[in-house]
């Protein structure tokens, strides 16, 4: 059967405290719709709608996908209402999965059994069983264990409030039957709202059956209505990442100190410190350690490279056995060969460092070619930006360049060439030459350095800048 997703993300979120609307707050660095959108596409859904009200035009802006239907809920009148906005864009031969942007941990497996529950012409709901089920509305089941009601935690008796099933606001259900059932939905309750669970009651009084899948976990259907919460899926998201890499073998020093914020692939043997984070497309291969404090993002690491303690790196590709760090930062477009070496508080930007080179100390490449088992001295400075452009700078195998240069783009170190320290290098260094550029060091004897003026000689000094130019006294 077809598959209609919608998706509530009308929210203000009024406890954030923000002027973010809700369904954009970060969760482990992504809006936390995206979260929910990236589940619903694994779902092969043949149409997305996103309810969308408070702050609509910043929602929209920050999904530009074209497979997204996009439904305005002016005013938000509770879920139900918000669902009977989606409704006239579904057909009535598809099945609806109802979803909730606020709530981002919600596995696909688990909506695969729901949407399945659903298929036989059945209501589907999704709920949980919760130690605390404060403020969920809770799932009532007759003698026979089927269920008959959802009430809202607002509107439950004490009897009522003392079950822990829970009701997480995911169903599944015919477009159809759904469409008749919310066309019934009445707001005579204590929010003076049409809520989406009083379809239950609907669906038991037109005799269809209802369906409740236990969500495996708590976790995976928790929502975010403040800051706290948000926490504490940051800090589950967090739990589970790390898991997945224990699983897959690698060895986290501190599963709780490590943030994965995309997607990581590591081969055999990787070690990973403390208070890393990962993020895009990171892949680590056999034997790389991370050390503490890194960051990586969009990221290539080959086997038996070591990343020393902070060290930041994005849209960069590295060798096998390198060595980077520590407090080493590599820009997009930087590219390390096999063997190579950067040391401390060394940056790359759109530059090469070849096979077995090295610049080990306080150096910046940018829009550099670097060949292979090349040294570059400490201080050294690719002079790549005029103000307007970007130069290059290429300097082939085998070169040596002193400490303190100075190399003013564009312009070719020969092969083997050598540049002496503390050198401003403006036209090509020749091969197997040595090229120096200095001012010719001078010695003045008598001079002196300034001395600081005394708190009386500084106010003469004062009140003379302030004389009119033809004021002669004194």
């Amino acid at each position: 059967m077809p598959l209609s997703i919608v998706i509530l993300a009308a929210g203000q979120g009024k406890r954030m405290k923000s002027d973010l609307p809700k369904v954009l707050q970060p969760l482990a660095g992504r809006p936390l719709l995206r979260h929910v959108l990236d589940c619903a596409r694994a779902l092969g859904p043949d149409a997305i709608h996103v309810v969308h009200g408070h702050g609509a035009e910043q929602v929209r802006a920050a999904f530009p996908e074209t497979d997204l239907t996009w439904v305005l809920q002016a005013e938000q009148h509770g879920t139900g209402h918000a669902v009977m906005q989606a409704m006239p864009a579904v057909p009535d031969d598809h099945q609806v999965l109802v979803l909730y942007g606020d709530v981002p941990l919600v596995r696909a497996a688990t909506l695969r059994e729901l949407v399945a529950a659903a298929g036989t012409g059945s209501l589907a709901i999704l709920s949980v069983l919760l130690a605390d089920p404060a403020g969920y509305g809770r799932v009532l089941r007759d003698k026979a264990g089927n269920v008959y009601r959802i009430v809202e935690h607002k509107d439950a008796n004490r009897k009522e409030l003392a079950v822990q099933e829970s009701n997480t606001g995911l169903l599944a259900a015919p477009a159809a039957a759904l469409r008749r059932w919310l066309a019934s939905l009445r707001n005579d309750n204590a929010q003076g709202e049409y809520y989406l669970t009083d379809v239950v009651t609907l669906a038991v009084k037109d005799g269809a059956t209802i369906t409740a899948v236990v969500a495996p976990t708590a976790a995976e259907v928790l929502g975010v209505n403040d800051r706290q919460q948000l926490a504490q899926l940051e800090a589950e998201y967090r739990r589970q990442r790390a898991g997945e890499l224990l699983e897959a073998g690698v060895t986290l020093a501190d599963p709780a100190r490590l943030d994965v914020r995309g997607t990581v692939r590591c081969g055999r043997d990787v070690r990973i410190d403390v208070n890393v984070v990962l993020e895009g497309e990171v892949e680590l291969g056999d034997r790389v350690v991370v050390g503490p404090g890194c960051v990586l993002r969009d990221v290539t690491v080959a086997a038996d490279t070591v990343l020393h303690p902070h060290c930041v790196l994005t849209g960069a590709a590295i060798g096998a056995r390198c060595s980077v760090g520590p407090f080493a930062r590599m820009r997009p477009g930087a590219r390390l060969l096999d063997d190579a070496h950067v040391g401390n508080f060394v940056e790359l930007k759109n530059a090469t460092l070849g096979a077995g080179s090295k610049a080990n100390h306080l150096t910046y490449l940018g829009d550099a070619t670097v060949g292979a088992k090349v040294n570059v001295g400490a201080g050294t400075i690719t002079c790549n930006y005029d103000g307007v452009n970007k130069w290059p700078t290429v300097i082939e195998d085998g070169a040596f360049i002193g400490s303190g240069a100075m190399l003013v783009a564009p312009i070719t170190i020969g092969r083997n060439a050598t540049v002496g320290a503390g050198s401003t290098i403006t036209k090509p260094a020749p091969r197997e030459a040595l090229t120096l550029a200095r001012t010719r060091q001078q010695s003045l004897a008598g001079w002196h350095r300034p001395a600081k003026a005394t708190t009386e000689e500084r106010s003469r000094a004062i009140e003379r800048a302030r004389l009119p130019e033809d004021d002669h006294s004194g």
